[in-house]
């Protein structure tokens, strides 16, 4: 059985390497919507990773 200590380890793996993903993802997003010009894209993409708590 995996001690406790372990097992929170690794959910906290788990969920850095979540949030990882998903900084990168709209990073990409917002750099695409950038040399695109879509400001409304560039704007909601900006709330997004405010709303996530990204930025």
């Amino acid at each position: 059985m995996m001690n406790i200590t372990r097992k929170n380890k690794m959910k906290a793996d788990a969920g850095k390497a979540y949030r990882d993903s998903l900084r990168k993802n709209l990073e990409h997003r917002l750099e695409v919507a950038r040399s695109q010009g879509d400001q409304k894209l560039v704007q909601q993409l900006e709330q997004e990773a405010a709303y996530l708590h990204l930025k």
